[in-house]
């Protein structure tokens, strides 16, 4: 896949020779996915369903992401807007300057005009994220990580870009257990910087086991 040329991944890329975790985090990987999969199979075929009947759109979502090294990938979610979801953010934006303010700073909306009903529900229990578990299995994606980001995304980063760009995203992380979109995006950077350079496998044992109180409680899911 193309790497992004913005010189930060450049540099990454050349420093980077071998993917944070190594081997051992991606055979963990591999199987749980393939576990999870297998086990949430229903549960996913259900929601690919009730997508599709809620307003005859498609089902899954796919956005361009950075991912280890500066490669970009497609993440997947279940769709949780309506079809026409970026006319609707611009129109939104050009029309409430505080909502733009609140777009240029955390890249996330409190009041967002593009959620269907059913997005609405998806997305307080992070049952949007599911379809990652195949970004997962083909190696795009970590259980445990720091979240994809978009190439806009970078340049809030800073120097920690580096650190980032040395593993590969997760599906979940020390961000998504210590609030979600109630952390502030410095807040973020600093707690994926300090994920990285603290790793350790039981470290992703625990984050994991604390994701599913913290999905189930919903906060900070906007």
């Amino acid at each position: 896949m193309e790497v992004l040329a913005f010189p930060s991944a450049r540099e990454c890329v050349v420093r980077n020779k071998s993917i944070h975790g190594g081997q051992g985090k991606r055979l963990f990987d591999v199987a749980l996915a393939l576990i999870t999969i297998l086990v949430l199979s229903p549960l996913l075929l259900g929601l690919v369903l009730a997508v599709r009947l809620s307003d005859k759109g498609p089902a899954l979502f796919g956005q361009t992401r950075i991912g280890a090294d500066g490669k970009a990938f497609k993440v997947w979610k279940f769709r949780t807007m309506v079809p026409d979801a970026e006319l609707r953010l611009r129109e939104h934006l050009g029309r409430n300057p505080q909502a733009e303010r609140e777009w240029q700073a955390c890249r996330k909306l409190r009041s967002d005009p593009r959620i269907t009903r059913l997005g609405h529900v998806l997305r307080r229990y992070s049952v949007d994220e599911l379809p990652q578990l195949f970004n997962i299995l083909i190696g795009e994606m970590s259980f445990v990580g720091p979240r994809p980001i978009t190439e806009a995304e970078c340049v809030l980063y800073g120097s920690s870009l580096r650190h980032y760009l040395a593993c590969r995203p997760g599906l979940t992380g020390i961000w998504q257990v210590s609030g979600r979109s109630d952390v502030s995006y410095r807040k973020r950077v600093a707690l994926d910087r300090l994920y990285l350079t603290h790793w350790t496998p039981f470290l992703d044992i625990i984050l994991l086991f604390k994701t599913v109180p913290a999905a189930l409680s919903g906060r900070g899911s906007y």
